[in-house]
């Protein structure tokens, strides 16, 4: 073989796979582009539709992995590589991987979808998983309560998003409910204006809808009386408890009586 026809044939090669080398870098070049602007415009349309941060960067950040992904796919192609094959292998180790990490993945599905909707917020109170506590902070994998005595519970999101949850704080008004007894002896109507007038001299309860004072049961020792009355959510707690306070002192002042359960025992003397 003369000096010509080895220069012939490294043009050859030259040619054949230099031409490959080309269009695997503007194939790398126009991937690594495009996986830098789609995922900034995704975020950036999702930010305006007031989706969490923490989904829009997650969704972001795998978008940007899955056009990486294909991308190098074509640059292997570019080469020749079969790459049905290796998608296959990918596709296999993808599923076992699924199937080993079947758990963490329902937390991160869960976070996504709690993210997404919003059923609850940061310093909402709710109740999930036979847990109570004002939220502090959705993650992608667990939920963070505070209960009311400032104990910390972290719940996995899977089982956030696969259970009821109770959102005490989503409406701007919550009804409150007592139950006061009175004796049997006592006057219904005087107890009962004695408490609507407890209740309308509160600046704290709502006119509309109007306070419900009714009669619920005649029980064992009293004569029960449901009072339900409407307020701001924030104001729930501190008119329940006063309210119960002035219900019970009017009630000392006026002469009615709140019975505890008692029994009567009569004695029969046999000869």
């Amino acid at each position: 073989m003369d000096l010509k026809e080895i220069m012939d044939e490294i043009v050859l090669i030259i040619t054949q796979y230099g031409l490959d080398v080309i269009g695997a870098l503007v194939i790398l070049i126009i991937g690594y582009i495009i996986s830098k602007r789609v995922p900034s415009v995704l975020e950036n349309l999702m930010h305006k539709r007031g989706i969490d941060p923490t989904v829009s960067g997650f969704l972001g950040s795998l978008t940007r992995f899955v056009i990486l992904a294909i991308t190098l796919l074509l640059v292997l192609a570019q080469f020749g590589v079969q790459t049905a094959s290796l998608i296959a292998v990918l596709g296999a180790a993808g599923l076992a991987i699924g199937l080993a990490l079947q758990g963490t993945l329902s937390n991160v599905a869960g976070g996504v979808m709690l993210l997404i909707f919003r059923p609850m917020k940061v310093g909402q109170y709710v109740e999930v998983g036979g847990h109570g506590g004002t939220v502090k902070n959705v993650s992608l994998f667990t939920t963070e309560l505070a209960t009311p005595d400032n104990i910390q519970v972290i719940i996995p999101n899977g089982s956030v998003w696969g259970n009821a949850i109770r959102n005490f704080s989503f409406h701007p008004t919550r009804r409150m409910d007592l139950v006061m007894g009175i004796a049997y002896e006592d006057d219904i109507d005087k107890a009962r204006d004695i408490m609507l007038r407890l209740i309308e001299a509160d600046e704290r309860s709502h006119k509309e809808p109007a306070p419900l004072i009714e009669i619920a049961e005649l029980a064992d020792s009293s004569v029960n009386f449901t009072v339900r009355v409407w307020c701001d959510n924030g104001n729930y707690f501190p008119l329940k408890f006063a309210l119960t306070k002035a219900i019970k002192q009017a009630f000392d002042k006026e002469g009615i009586s709140i019975p505890y359960p008692q029994r009567d025992i009569h004695l029969i003397k046999e000869d």
